[in-house]
């Protein structure tokens, strides 16, 4: 999915977080709320490059040494996107015909929702439901 969204929009590689660009990259823009993947995105941009955090939330990043951030390296947090920069993404959305994956979870099954994040058993997006 991601791989065919970034050619719709012309970006050069698009993959998960277990994967490795082909060549330092410009950019890395992270969407997932995971700030354990900044330390690795900074790896993957060249010296000068961003990685722009394009989340709402995230959770704490993790002590990382300073030479993952040397050479000019930024990290930058994305919370100004506009209305019609939703409506956009998702009319380009729309045609790629994506296929969410979703797993439920009662609300009384929340500490079981974060123990299959925790062991890399979820696929998707959790929902914790009343």
């Amino acid at each position: 999915m991601a791989k065919a969204f970034a050619r719709e929009l012309g970006v050069d590689w698009a993959g998960s977080s277990d994967e490795t660009a082909p060549e330092l990259l410009d950019a890395a823009i992270i969407f997932a709320p995971v700030g354990a993947l900044i330390p690795a995105a900074l790896k993957a941009v060249r010296k000068g490059g961003s990685v722009d955090c394009a989340g709402i939330h995230m959770s704490d990043i993790p002590s990382f040494p300073y030479e993952v951030l040397w050479h000019e390296r930024r990290i930058v947090s994305v919370a100004n996107l506009t209305r019609r920069d939703g409506l956009e993404f998702f009319e380009i959305a729309r045609g790629l015909n994506l296929k969410p994956t979703i797993t439920m979870y009662p609300l009384q099954g929340a500490n079981d929702a974060l123990d299959d994040l925790r062991k890399g058993r979820l696929q998707g997006a959790a929902v914790i439901i009343p």
